[in-house]
């Protein structure tokens, strides 16, 4: 009987995996397609992600905020005063609660969602032969960039002053953020996927599945399947924008 294969040991450790991600990403994630692990970048990400929105709800003033986006629906001008204040008052509620929950939720499901789509693309395209352990530990590593984008996010709302804070664009870090006041929304829409931690991340997912597959994705192969499907996705954004603005 042959002997059962070794199962491939990790050679860089969890936590020199999360430093190595954003230094060293090509030699980190080949340990990682080796050996996929997930739990730890995720708790990172959470907790990240957790304190951005208790310093976005500590520094936002969600009533005015929401009061002001329904001054600016044609849709209000039907509105009482009375419906427009129960609008806000419901919205409110819904919005820190949705936050909270996106913020404790968002980086599993994003990683768990995101790393399906790409392994299937890159199992299809390019016969990788991706396993979902791979994928997913992918996904979950590549979220690391929000080691550098939270404490910047936090620094920017820090110092905004109250009232002039865009919660959905605070970090100006794309090009939404450079268009004029009263741009259609569809241009708003692709101007916030060209992005540099939306490229970042993009870069790293495409080293990440090179490394899973090296002889099916060699060359630019992964680079192009990664940053195609981010063209798809910028493309399918704009039309949604398109069609409900």
């Amino acid at each position: 009987m042959p002997a059962p294969e070794a199962e491939p040991q990790a050679k860089i450790s969890p936590f020199g995996r999360i430093v190595g991600v954003l230094f060293s990403p090509k030699t980190t994630f080949e340990d990682i397609a080796r050996k996929p692990n997930w739990l730890l970048p995720l708790i990172v990400t959470t907790v990240l992600s957790l304190i951005a929105v208790a310093v976005l709800n500590q520094r936002m003033n969600w009533p005015e905020y929401i009061r002001d986006q329904i001054d600016k629906n044609p849709r209000a001008a039907q509105l009482s005063a009375d419906q427009k204040e129960k609008q806000v008052e419901v919205s409110t509620k819904v919005t820190t609660y949705a936050i909270w929950i996106g913020g404790a939720l968002g980086p599993a499901i994003a990683a768990l969602l995101v790393g399906a789509i790409l392994m299937g693309a890159y199992n299809l395209l390019a016969g990788a032969g991706v396993r979902f352990a791979q994928a997913f530990a992918i996904l979950a590593h590549a979220g690391l960039t929000g080691l550098v984008q939270v404490p910047l996010f936090v620094l920017v709302v820090l110092l905004k002053q109250p009232g002039t804070l865009d919660p959905n664009n605070a970090v100006a870090t794309n090009l939404a953020a450079f268009l004029p006041e009263g741009a259609p929304k569809f241009l708003d829409a692709a101007g916030k996927n060209i992005d540099i931690f939306v490229l970042w991340s993009t870069f790293l997912i495409a080293i990440g599945f090179a490394a899973t597959n090296p002889k099916k994705l060699k060359g630019a192969k992964s680079f192009t399947i990664a940053f195609g499907l981010l063209v798809v996705w910028t493309l399918v954004r704009m039309g949604w924008a398109f069609i409900f603005s």
